[in-house]
């Protein structure tokens, strides 16, 4: 029995007294609950009431009426998503000249409409759902089908390099919001019917295309069936960036540390993908997200691999001093001023004492004051428009932190280590794992200033023990030194060169380990006759 049928039969006592008054919007709520697979009705005029009721006559939804031989016609279409020009050109002009009465959805398909993406409807849920997400509808009295037109055109941001990942020598471009054209950048890059993509879709209210990119072959069957499975699990109403999917499909959400890699670059993610790993595409964002992940890939850059292996290498061991630095480098000064002043030459701790003579805080609240302006300063430069950003940023450290002399309220040495520690954060190439960094420094160095180098132990080998528990889609996070994998380290400690880049890192189990011929060391004997 339809839900009609039982709102007719509660109401029968009201029927018997022949009131037809029935409550309209109860009528119009058990119509959407019913019709979620109610075929498309005969009656253009009922079809185009169902839209209009469903979209609750949405001034963006336009309807275009016509005469199809001797056939109402109409199309309907969300302005600001369609392409008008086509839509005259490839439908309407062609469709208008039909004289044929007896025409078929099929025969228009094949004869009369213009259009590479064309397909047929016969329920109002997918009516519904393909109008709403950009698709043009063509709708014909007495046809029990529609049709479902692909003539998209909307305003989105041009292929550009990404401002927070450039590189000296490397490619140009970066993802966009749309996520056909990031898919685009790939399948470019890499051209072989082995790469995939998986189309999802996410949220009841947004409807978001979530894309699984990976390569046939290469990629672990178990990492991809883990991505698949973690991903079907969401159940949300809106998906408005790739951060709302990684959060809800991280190892463990509790923790600083992203277990997650995003990118803008599409050579990046082309580099992780002939690896094994598995990209997640998200509508709306450029940030794609590579899985698996490791605390060392967080702190490599493209530009690595592109010069030669020495400079690349001796750039990846500065990093790791900055990533200490970082971390350390306040709280070693609280330390040692506060508790161990006994570790600095003597010229040196008498030049420090004069001047923190006129400052009336203990070091720890000084390291704090100054650290908690340096992110102020930070945050600021990042919110003003990029005309002032820089300039305000500049101009406020050199004003506030001379004043500040000055005034007594903090030394010239904590400006200094304050100043070295904020360029070191900024030496981290991915934005999210230097946020990491910077908010682990503050309890640091309240442990420092409270019981001293010990305080500095007892917070690294907490962060040390957090790393090593870690996994990103059962990873450890701290591969291939943690466990030791001795085939794979040589891509962390060192940049290898090319010609030794032979097996493609252990995820978890590969299949298809070799990634070149070896024996590739060019030398003058190679080559030509």
């Amino acid at each position: 029995m339809s839900l009609l049928n039982m709102l007719f039969k509660k109401n029968k006592n009201k029927m018997d007294k022949k009131d037809e008054n029935l409550d309209e919007e109860l009528i119009q709520q058990l119509l959407h609950e019913e019709d979620g697979s109610k075929l498309i009705s005969v009656d253009i005029n009922e079809n185009i009431r169902y839209i209009k009721s469903s979209f609750n006559n949405s001034s963006d939804i336009l309807y275009r009426s016509f005469s199809l031989g001797d056939k109402q016609a109409a199309i309907v279409y969300v302005s600001g998503l369609a392409n008008e020009d086509r839509i005259y050109e490839n439908v309407l002009n062609p469709l208008m000249k039909e004289t044929n009465e007896t025409i078929s959805v099929k025969q228009l398909i094949e004869n009369k409409i213009t259009v590479s993406e064309i397909k047929q409807l016969n329920t109002l849920n997918g009516l519904i759902n393909d109008l709403a997400i950009g698709y043009q509808i063509l709708l014909i009295d007495q046809s029990k089908e529609a049709i479902a037109l692909g003539l998209p055109k909307w305003e989105k941001r041009s292929i550009e390099e990404p401002t927070a990942e450039q590189v000296v020598r490397g490619p140009r471009e970066g993802f966009t919001e749309t996520i056909d054209d990031n898919i685009s950048l790939l399948r470019r890059r890499i051209r072989s019917p082995k790469l995939t993509f998986q189309s999802k879709k996410f949220g009841e209210v947004t409807q978001t295309e979530v894309a699984v990119a990976y390569i046939n072959g290469i990629v672990d069957k178990t990492l991809l069936e883990e991505v698949n499975n973690r991903l079907n699990r969401i159940k949300i109403d809106g998906i408005l960036d790739s951060s709302y999917i990684e959060e809800l499909i991280e190892d463990n959400p509790y923790s600083p540390f992203p277990q997650i890699l995003n990118t803008e670059r599409p050579d990046v993610v082309t580099s992780y993908l002939l690896e094994g790993h598995v990209a997640i595409i998200v509508d709306g964002s450029p940030f794609v997200m590579i899985a698996p992940t490791t605390m060392y890939a967080l702190l490599q850059a493209a530009e690595d691999y592109y010069e030669r292996y020495i400079i690349g290498t001796a750039l990846r061991w500065l990093r790791y001093l900055f990533v200490v630095m970082a971390l350390l480098f306040p709280s070693m000064y609280v330390a040692i001023l506060t508790y161990h002043q006994e570790m600095l030459p003597t010229t040196l701790i008498i030049s420090i004492a004069e001047s923190r003579e006129r400052v009336p805080f203990p070091a720890l609240i000084e390291a704090l004051l100054m650290e908690i302006m340096f992110e102020i300063l930070r945050e600021a430069g990042i919110r003003l428009p990029k005309q002032v950003g820089p300039a305000v940023g500049i101009v406020g450290a050199l004003v506030i932190g001379e004043a500040a002399v000055q005034a007594g309220i903090v030394s010239a040495p904590m400006v200094i280590v304050v100043a070295v520690t904020g360029i070191a954060s900024f030496a981290i190439p991915r934005y999210n794992a230097g946020i990491s960094i910077r908010m682990l420094r503050f309890p640091i160095i309240i442990l420092a200033g409270s019981i001293g180098l010990l305080g500095i132990m007892l917070g690294v080998i907490a962060i040390v023990i957090h790393l090593c528990s870690l996994r990103s889609f059962g990873m450890p996070y701290l591969g291939p030194l943690a466990p030791m994998q001795f085939k794979d380290i040589k891509d962390v400690l060192i940049r290898p060169p090319r010609w030794k880049m032979d097996t493609r890192p252990n995820l978890s189990g590969n299949t298809n380990e070799e990634r070149q011929l070896n024996n590739q060391k060019p030398s003058p004997s190679q080559g030509g006759s």
